[in-house]
């Protein structure tokens, strides 16, 4: 029996490292997955829900970054690594672009809330419910979902908006350690849910 969906009047969509470099690397076997989340964004907005694009991004010379870091020490470390997150490939991708009244946060480390004003924009807005989706699992979604967990957040994980190399660790992650934190659901599921709270809210 699927799990209920939490409340949706109070919540925002995390729309996280859909930047044209990782999506490339992580998602170019995966057609489908940029159109569900643009679905997922563009009913996000109709419906009066904050949506919010989470990227990595750094200064020039990469302030930043500690050498004692050895994910993002790497990057320092390497012109290539530094090059996708610059330009064109550090955009987010364009099937997934901000629109005007979208949010947009930079961050620095794995997770959305490190080295970012994702938290202060949430308590601004009184957000108590997220959806959690991008690339990649094991990454950006595990590392934000035990954080929001961790601050009380109700959690909710779209399983076929989220990508990683690894398919093992991408269904252990959402099967086992989600199970535990977050509703996971379906893109389908999610714009059902988002569908009947406008039915139950007409203009």
């Amino acid at each position: 029996m699927p799990a209920p969906i939490p409340d949706l009047s109070r919540c925002a969509m995390l729309s996280m490292d859909l930047q044209t470099s990782i999506v490339d690397i992580y998602a170019k076997n995966q057609p489908d997955l940029l159109p569900r989340a643009a679905e997922i964004l563009e009913r996000a907005r109709e419906a009066g829900l904050t949506v919010i694009h989470v990227q990595v991004g750094f200064r020039p010379g990469l302030p930043e970054v500690s050498a004692r870091n050895p994910l993002f020490g790497a990057i320092r470390n390497s012109v290539q690594w530094q090059q996708m997150f610059q330009g064109p490939g550090g955009a987010i991708h364009p099937s997934v672009a901000p629109q005007s009244n979208d949010i947009v946060v930079t961050k620095h480390r794995v997770s959305a809330f490190a080295g970012s004003d994702l938290a202060m924009i949430l308590r601004s807005r009184e957000i108590e419910t997220l959806v959690l989706f991008g690339i990649a699992t094991s990454g950006v979604v595990l590392s934000t979902a035990l954080e929001a967990s961790d601050a009380d957040y109700r959690l909710l994980v779209v399983r076929d908006c989220c990508m990683d190399q690894d398919e093992d660790v991408h269904a252990c992650v959402l099967d086992k350690i989600f199970a535990q934190r977050a509703t996971v659901l379906t893109a389908d599921e999610l714009l059902g849910a988002i569908g009947a709270r406008e039915s139950s809210n007409p203009a």
